[in-house]
């Protein structure tokens, strides 16, 4: 690792516990800002795109896994989160998909696989529909498709559970009640979701918490939800189809995200693999680390 334009190894700030086996941490620059990344393995690249409120640490078993399947691989923090930069600006989905663009140049390469959970996987499908030349393989795990989501939220029952977006909205008291009780609202999402811990620990969720707590970091990540109510679609770019190989990974039990995204998905990707998982919900690639990874793992090295 190390060595491509824009791409520098740093343990400055480092986060304060041991990174997975295999693994380094850095920071590219992109698009004008820095982004912390972790990243392991050679070969073709692979970027993982985190969800809303993580950081790369969610793909803490993914990392190892697709490394020793033959990819470098690079989880980053997002714009805003965790150690990378948290500017006032750049969270509508143009300026995102330039970050991963630019990434995707700064380690050398002209395409990588993308693979995007929860907001991460948002992200993915507008980056794959704005930027297609970059996109080699698209993975997808929890993710609404935005022409999906759009349709969705005509309907009772997603509108319900995207109630939380228009909790977002309230600048300010919205950081200052998830802030309450040291995250309490927060921590109380997560262990909801593995109350009997099994695979999900009070040091997974403390590590969730401080990355955060990071001064800036929990405005930037409601700034992602904030943009997305101000600019509706029109940052999203042309209404292509993705022609891009493409697997979607589905718990089912998902609280927030209902299956019914996955219904007529063929009209937006042109080759949409899916498997379903009936008992995970949400937290997909942490419930169901080694289903996951051996799913992926087959996609991203099927020649």
């Amino acid at each position: 690792m190390g060595g491509d334009l824009g791409v520098a190894h740093a343990r400055d700030q480092s986060t304060a516990f041991t990174l997975p086996p295999g693994c380094a941490e850095g920071y590219v620059a992109a698009n004008g800002i820095h982004l912390h990344y972790v990243a392991a393995g050679e070969g073709p690249l692979v970027l993982l795109l985190h969800g809303f409120p993580e950081f790369w640490y969610s793909w803490r078993a993914q990392l190892p896994a697709l490394a020793a399947a033959g990819r470098r691989v690079v989880a980053l923090d997002l714009r805003g989160y965790n150690l990378s930069d948290k500017p006032d600006y750049g969270y509508d989905l143009a300026t995102l998909s330039g970050d991963i663009r630019e990434v995707i140049t700064a380690f050398g390469e002209r395409q990588a696989d993308v693979v995007g959970h929860d907001w991460g996987g948002a992200l993915a499908w507008v980056f794959a529909i704005r930027e297609p030349d970059y996109v080699r393989r698209l993975a997808i795990l929890n993710g609404p498709h935005p022409g999906m989501l759009a349709r969705a939220l005509r309907h009772p029952r997603q509108l319900l559970r995207s109630a939380y977006i228009g909790f977002f909205q309230l600048r300010g008291l919205a950081e200052a009640a998830i802030r309450r009780d040291d995250y309490a609202m927060l921590r109380r999402t997560f262990r909801d979701a593995d109350p009997a811990r099994a695979w999900l620990t009070d040091a997974d969720i403390q590590r969730f918490v401080e990355a955060i707590a990071r001064p800036g970091a929990l405005s930037a990540a409601l700034a992602y939800y904030r943009q997305l109510v101000r600019t509706g679609p029109a940052t999203l770019g042309p209404a292509r189809v993705i022609h891009a190989p493409t697997l979607v990974l589905w718990g089912e039990l998902d609280p927030y995200l209902g299956p019914e995204l996955l219904s007529g998905l063929d009209a937006w990707v042109r080759d949409p693999r899916l498997q379903r998982f009936p008992t995970a919900g949400h937290w997909l690639n942490q419930q169901e680390p080694e289903r996951v990874n051996e799913a992926l793992a087959a996609f991203l090295t099927d020649e």
